[in-house]
């Protein structure tokens, strides 16, 4: 067989030297019949595989009648009804090819979104790295972007967040409906773990993301499997993100990175969108109208956790350490923090509050608590070192008097 080199060789020698035909099967040792194949040829050269028949070709009938019967039957019904006893893989191989011919055509349509009916959602994880303090330096992954588009008008949100947890999640997510000024009627993701996941054609809502969804009155969908059409949108946003966004950007922490991107999310929904005909900001009025309104009070988000503060009075939280005023050591505290601010309440008070940070495996401390340990400590050692009066037993005279046979009663 010729090789792909030999071919190209042939047609530079013909085309661009002018080499007869005879001269090229001289200089390149090949028949007269091969430089023609060659000249004749679209494209290079490449060995095809002579086809080979399938184990299924002899069942293909079979397959044929029960689709153009049933043409959503399962393929293991099918392996069932024809006695199938080889592997199932290569069965349902030939089954979804053949599927599609027997299933009623899908009429073509454009997809479009009434005002305030629906809002995409997704993660973008940029290929950057970001410093967040500390000498520490994290990925895409670690620190995901959380998308969110409207149908109608597609307004794009967007903010860098501490983690996937479901805690930074719906805090994020809030201040992005918040943010939009009402909350969409039915919220699209695909299967994030904190949201959801789609089993058998049924949206299966984590426990926070009912009560979420509950707050707004929204309907919260999840996508199924492998249908990235489904929430295009979103998909296309990242993707702009990706290509109008990030190049040529340097970010020296996470609130740069969000401070550049909501200056460029200004400036991206002012601008024409092709099929829209207008851009964003000429519908976005519109799509607020028709939003389910924001709750009065909103949906209770972030993190908290309750426990009784120990004797190093520190807690954690995220994989890092905050301390604590000493004073509530050994009562029970509550840790309530968002994406940016971390606070420990006692008894109704604030006894510690820190800018949360997005390093991992740090200690925070405060030293104003360091001061307060310190002090509390010199009170107690100084309590322990006041010495305290001799206890003597006093006893009774009668005691003595017992002791030696000593008889008072007689009158002498």
């Amino acid at each position: 067989m010729l090789s792909v080199e030999d071919w190209a060789e042939i047609r530079r020698l013909h085309r661009s030297e002018g080499m007869p035909i005879k001269v090229i099967a001289r200089v390149m040792g090949c028949s007269k019949n091969t430089v023609k194949a060659a000249l004749r040829s679209d494209g290079p050269p490449r060995y095809e595989r002579a086809l080979r028949g399938s184990i299924v070709d002899g069942v293909e009938p079979a397959i044929r009648e029960l689709l153009s019967a049933w043409p959503t039957m399962p393929a293991t019904v099918i392996a069932e009804r024809i006695g199938w006893s080889h592997s199932i893989r290569v069965l349902r191989d030939r089954v979804a090819e053949l599927r599609p011919v027997y299933l009623p055509p899908d009429p073509a349509s454009r997809t479009t979104y009434g005002a305030g009916e629906v809002a995409q959602c997704d993660f973008w994880f940029p290929a950057i790295e970001i410093p967040v303090g500390f000498g520490q330096v994290r990925t895409a992954t670690q620190l995901p972007v959380l998308t969110m588009v409207s149908g109608y008008s597609r307004w794009l949100s967007a903010t860098l967040i501490p983690s996937r947890a479901a805690e930074d999640l719906f805090t994020a997510w809030w201040q992005l409906i918040a943010g939009l000024g009402g909350s969409p009627k039915t919220l699209v993701w695909d299967g994030e773990g904190a949201v959801g996941k789609r089993r058998r054609g049924v949206s299966l809502l984590t426990q926070a993301a009912q009560g979420f969804r509950g707050t707004l009155g929204a309907k919260l969908l999840i996508c199924n499997p492998g249908d990235p059409e489904a929430k295009g949108l979103v998909e296309r946003a990242n993707g702009y993100l990706e290509t109008s966004f990030l190049p040529g950007r340097v970010f020296a922490s996470p609130a740069d990175f969000n401070t550049q991107l909501q200056g460029w999310l200004a400036r991206a929904n002012t601008r024409h969108h092709r099929v829209l005909g207008c851009a964003p900001a000429a519908r976005i009025d519109a799509d607020r109208a028709a939003m389910v309104s924001l709750p009065p009070v909103g949906p209770v988000v972030g993190w908290r956790i309750g426990l009784r503060l120990p004797r190093d009075y520190y807690v954690r939280l995220d994989g890092n350490d905050y301390s604590v005023h000493p004073a509530a050591v050994g009562r029970r505290v509550e840790v309530v923090a968002d994406l940016a601010v971390v606070q420990v309440w006692c008894e109704g008070r604030v006894v510690a509050t820190h800018d949360r940070i997005w390093a991992k495996h740090q200690t925070v401390t405060d030293t104003t608590h360091v001061a307060a340990a310190r002090q509390l400590r010199e009170q107690h050692t100084a309590a322990m070192m006041v010495p305290r009066p001799a206890e003597v037993e006093q006893r009774r005279l009668r005691d003595y008097d017992a002791a030696f046979g000593i008889d008072t009663d007689v009158v002498a």
